[in-house]
């Protein structure tokens, strides 16, 4: 899960080399001193590339959605439930809203008749 190859670690020692290399040709010291401090700091840096690549690719990773299958399964159920839910409720909405449209009057005939009928 690293992201880049091994020239990114290459390319990371050299700037190191050379930054280090640059800072330390101004003080006077012996070229040799230089020379193996320089070397000794790009040694490092390609080995610390190892971890910032690892890190950079750790941020970067995406998972495949087959990792997540069954949750996306049981969110697409849910949702399902909800909005089958949801209509239901607005039938019911709906038909409470054409009886409230209706007479009163009407209606409460229409309740003494099937009473009526029921009792005969």
């Amino acid at each position: 899960m690293m992201y880049g190859s091994i020239f990114y670690n290459c390319w990371g020692s050299l700037i190191a080399f050379t930054i280090t290399f640059a800072i330390m040709f101004q003080i006077s010291i012996f070229p040799s001193q230089i020379l193996l401090v320089s070397f000794i700091v790009a040694l490092a840096a390609f080995v610390v590339m190892f971890a910032v690549r690892y890190l950079i690719g750790y941020i970067l990773y995406t998972p495949d959605d087959a990792l997540f299958a069954d949750f996306i399964e049981e969110v697409a159920s849910k949702n399902s439930e909800n909005i089958m839910d949801e209509e239901m409720d607005n039938r019911l909405r709906r038909a409470s809203n054409d009886f409230q449209d209706e007479n009163p009057e009407e209606i409460a005939d229409v309740v003494r008749r099937l009473l009526e009928e029921r009792d005969t």
